[in-house]
């Protein structure tokens, strides 16, 4: 295959391949010989301590930086030698910090996700047209259409971009903490969306920071430390008490969702005091 033309369905399977990736900043390694694979139809979360590697691997996977060792591969090519337009019709990547330099309205920005779909001029056609607008009424972002990004709140222009990422229609969307700066109701709105996107047939691979959400929308948890891949499986075999302990080094508490039966683990704060 040329390496400027991408694979066509059916996706390879995994879809995410990576293996024994290394990448480090000058002399901080931050991806240490990490495997992980992710599949269509899958919800697979990334969980870690700060420093753990999880960004840097959405990245790589994203093929914004280049493994110093290992491979990478997304629906079987290079994601980082391949021309960026042609990634962009398989993977999303909603970023951790979006941001955007011009005052460009809410729907512009959606668009925006079209462009690896578009030709030279860029004109907006009726899938395109159709894409955005179900973007938009997915992300609850119908009233600030119209908007300008600059004017919105810190939740609100995440939303944005992860309506843009829907809008691409891609076959992978990689998701960097997508539930930053979200309040509750759109932490749920927002892992409910991750959840039913694998459920319509994407690869889902997201950085997680609040265990109880990944655990309840997850399929499967890549934990990392160090740069390194700790656990990876259900969220029922990698978040053990001992685990979570030893990962994030602060005791907690295993319990159950008596409604859903996800699991549910608790920080023991302040037992010393009782």
């Amino acid at each position: 295959m040329s390496p400027h033309r991408l694979p066509g369905p059916p996706w390879p399977d995994p879809i995410v391949d990576v293996r024994e990736a290394r990448h480090a900043y000058g002399a901080r390694v931050a991806v240490d010989g990490v495997s992980f694979r992710a599949r269509e139809g899958e919800f697979v979360g990334l969980l870690g301590p700060n420093g753990a590697g999880k960004s840097t691997l959405i990245r790589l996977v994203a093929g914004l930086l280049a493994p110093s060792a290992g491979t990478v591969r997304l629906a079987g090519f290079d994601p980082h030698a391949a021309p960026r337009k042609l990634v962009a019709r398989v993977c999303a990547l909603v970023p951790q910090e979006p941001r955007l330099d011009w005052p460009f309205t809410v729907r512009d920005v959606v668009m925006m996700g079209r462009s690896a779909h578009q030709g030279l001029l860029g004109i907006a056609g009726l899938d395109d047209l159709g894409a955005v607008e179900g973007a938009l009424a997915a992300c609850d972002l119908r009233h600030l259409a119209g908007r300008r990004v600059d004017a919105l709140s810190g939740g609100e222009r995440r939303r944005v971009f992860f309506a843009r990422a829907l809008a691409q229609e891609p076959r992978v969307l990689l998701l960097d903490e997508p539930t930053a700066f979200l309040d509750l109701a759109h932490q749920v709105a927002a892992m409910e969306m991750a959840r039913l996107a694998a459920r319509g047939g994407l690869c889902v691979v997201a950085v997680l920071h609040d265990l109880n959400l990944a655990a309840a929308a997850c399929d499967r948890l890549v934990a990392l430390r160090g740069g390194k891949v700790v656990a990876e499986g259900t969220p029922r075999e990698v978040l053990t008490e001992e685990r979570v302990s030893d990962v994030w080094g602060v005791p907690v508490w295993r319990g159950e969702n008596g409604a859903t039966g996800a699991t549910v683990v608790l920080p023991n704060v302040g037992t010393r005091d009782r």
